[in-house]
């Protein structure tokens, strides 16, 4: 372990890289990912404190162009659909740059809430577009991108909070829906969600216990993290249990030495970047979520991330709470 250090140079240098690959058949075959690309690559960057990395004005100029005047909502590029996932990487990322009122302002603003809104069902959840899949994950997204933008009503929390409610299992975890098997990104969507509407006091003292058990017994001899019973670990569950087990103040019930070191082996340390587990490709996924681990456990040198938002602190805690 103690010649294991993390290689921000080669992180940013790795981030900075991906836009430059146009030519490449998988930087298309990525094109509905490319909004959240940006996302977790601008917070990547931040952590390592090199936020100047990107244009900014580039980075905007994008996402207004990923803006569907349709809908209200943005997509992940431009001529594809609007989604609740990527209208909420649209928000993060102009509300890292301080940006929000050059995108959304008057109608435009009007429009991304309303599109925001008109997705709630009326059992509380969210589906991610008018194609109608529900998910946990959108819940989340949903109460987070209205967070921001500072327009959470109890018509839209007290709902959704009941849902999440539903997704409570009995091993201490969440499920997507209620009745799904529980996992590790859903506990973190659940418990993140309650936490942005100030809601985590709907949990009882017996289901924090609960739930710090399922999420600490996800770390496994390797280090590393899984994200449910018997399956292999990932770096990015460095980011969904972590911040789970953040939020709910048993953030020590992980060995943090076993997770930095599983964390570090999975760098390239020539080209940059972090992958899933050691000696795989590297990814702005698992880069940004295997950083966002480490900031958590307070590693040297990393900007400190916000559990609830997955955004520097410096920038979510200009935000206002709910109730406003």
């Amino acid at each position: 372990m103690a010649d294991l250090k993390l290689n921000k140079e080669s992180h940013v240098s790795y981030i900075k890289s991906l836009d430059s690959k146009r030519q490449d058949y998988e930087y298309w075959l990525s094109e509905h990912l490319r909004l959240n690309g940006v996302y977790w690559g601008l917070t990547a960057l931040c952590l390592l404190d090199a936020k100047n990395t990107f244009n900014k004005q580039e980075i905007i100029e994008f996402v207004r162009s990923c803006w569907d005047a349709k809908t209200g909502g943005f997509s992940a590029f431009p001529g594809h659909d609007a989604h609740i996932h990527t209208t909420l990487s649209g928000i993060q990322i102009l509300a890292t740059y301080n940006a929000l009122d050059e995108v959304l302002e008057g109608e435009a603003l009007k429009q991304c809430i309303s599109f925001i809104k008109d997705n709630q069902l009326p059992d509380g959840s969210f589906q991610g577009d008018r194609f109608g899949e529900v998910d946990a994950r959108f819940v989340y997204s949903a109460l987070n991108a209205l967070s921001i933008l500072g327009e959470l009503t109890p018509e839209v929390v007290d709902p959704a909070v009941a849902f999440i409610k539903r997704c409570y299992n009995f091993d201490g975890g969440f499920g997507l829906c209620p009745g799904a098997e529980s996992h590790a990104a859903m506990a973190f969507t659940c418990i993140g969600a309650l936490a942005i509407v100030g809601k985590l006091g709907e949990l009882s003292a017996d289901q924090f216990e609960n739930i710090g058990w399922w999420l600490c017994e996800r770390q496994v001899p390797e280090g590393g993290l899984n994200g449910r019973p018997s399956k292999q670990p990932d770096v990015c569950y460095s980011w969904w249990v972590l911040s789970s087990l953040a939020i709910i103040g048993k953030l020590e019930w992980i060995s943090f030495e076993k997770l930095r070191e599983f964390i570090l082996k999975s760098q390239d340390p020539k080209s940059g970047g972090i992958s899933d587990r050691p000696d795989n490709e590297v990814d702005v996924f698992h880069t940004i979520f295997g950083l966002a681990g480490l900031s958590l456990m307070g590693y040297d040198g990393l900007i400190e991330i916000d559990p609830v938002y997955c955004m520097p602190t410096s920038v979510t805690k200009t935000f206002k709470k709910y109730p406003y």
